[in-house]
């Protein structure tokens, strides 16, 4: 092929599933310069993509810029539709694999995998174009035509299984909100123990009682509009408060110290769910506000509260649907109403709304 009318860049050679394939090393300049085919006026059966998902692409671009000392991005995979020469830097074996590819101006790539990350990336470059000189690796498979592109599009989405919320939450150092989660719970002698770290769902004979996801979201709720900023002493108030909750419920200590199930309390009682949770922390932001130095003392007011699922007479509708926990806005509401109401606290416009249409009986 003549250089002028090529693509040249340096590649390793592979083989998989006795198919030659290709890795090279991009800078991100790239991206914008190699024509990818458009198949979005393609019907689905004549793709090998999904349609690009513009709605994803600011995020991925804002993670791109605002963590320019540490992103992250695993390689692209595309497949060129076009005939490819590689020309070995070495005739010795074992060194034959290192080379140069060269690809056709015209040719053109399809993205079997990665295309909102070179979406994202071109917007990035847009806002800052002192970007362009680093690289990502891209992993080139050949002319396969579209049977083969759709089968790795499956192939590789197949396994990609996303991680739980709570683990994803356990690794994110850069979220303060989860770092304060984190903190809590490790320095808290009774929720290191009940408090699942990895699992946003509990399995039936879970030794735990609470998920990193649910704990996460009840912190943030207790301490929206109170939080100083200061992750060590916003810590502290949410760990004051929790292990004051903590007291009032006595079966979170037995459970923690093996004399009763897990599963035991959370088949038989509500509080023992992240909505109970949620509710009690929105109740707790409203206690701390109003009583700032008399909120402990207040706490006793969630003995009265009759937490049994059994009681379907205040439950069901509110922290229960059909008999099920539900986790959705209103019910957490509906409960947050309920515990409010036993500390003495009085409703928002919107929790008196939503009990309104509860009792009338409208949509909950």
């Amino acid at each position: 092929m003549d250089s002028l009318s090529t693509l040249n860049f340096p590649v390793i050679r592979g083989m998989q599933a006795g198919r030659e394939y290709y890795v090279s090393m991009w800078n991100l300049r790239m991206m914008r310069r190699i024509s990818i085919f458009d198949e979005k006026d393609l019907p689905p059966e004549l793709r090998a993509q999904r349609v690009l998902n513009k709605a994803r692409i600011p995020e991925i671009r804002d993670y791109m810029l605002d963590n320019p000392k540490d992103y992250v991005f695993s390689a692209i995979t595309a497949s060129i539709d076009s005939r490819v020469t590689f020309e070995p830097m070495s005739s010795k074996v074992g060194e034959d694999h290192v080379g140069i590819l060269r690809v056709p101006m015209d040719a053109k790539f399809i993205i079997n995998d990665g295309q909102h990350r070179r979406a994202a990336i071109i917007e990035a470059l847009n806002e800052k174009p002192a970007l362009a000189s680093e690289t990502i690796a891209v992993v080139f498979f050949l002319d396969i035509g579209l049977d083969r592109s759709q089968q790795m599009f499956a192939d590789l989405n197949r396994y990609a299984i996303r991680p739980s919320r709570s683990i994803g939450l356990l690794y994110d150092h850069r979220n303060a909100k989860a770092k304060l989660a984190r903190l809590l719970i490790m320095k808290s002698e009774i929720f290191r123990d009940i408090v699942d770290l990895e699992k946003s769902s509990l399995a039936p004979r879970s030794r735990k009682l609470f998920t990193l996801s649910a704990f996460y979201n009840a912190c943030a709720d207790l301490l929206h509009d109170l939080a100083t900023g200061n992750i060590e002493e916003d810590a502290v108030l949410a760990r004051e408060y929790w292990e004051a909750v903590a007291r009032q419920f006595p079966a979170w200590a037995q459970v923690r110290e093996g004399r009763m199930p897990a599963s035991e309390v959370r088949e038989g009682f509500i509080h023992s769910h992240g909505i109970a949770l949620q509710a009690i922390a929105k109740t707790g932001n409203a206690l701390i506000k109003t009583w700032p130095s008399k909120w402990r003392s207040k706490l006793a007011g969630l003995r009265e509260i009759d937490w049994a699922r059994s009681n379907a007479k205040l439950w069901e509708g509110r922290a229960m649907i059909g008999g099920k926990v539900s986790k959705v806005t209103t019910n957490v509401t509906l409960t947050t109403n309920v515990v409010k109401k036993a500390l003495g606290l009085s409703l928002t416009d919107e929790e008196q709304r939503v009990e309104a249409a509860y009792r009338k009986g409208g949509p909950r």
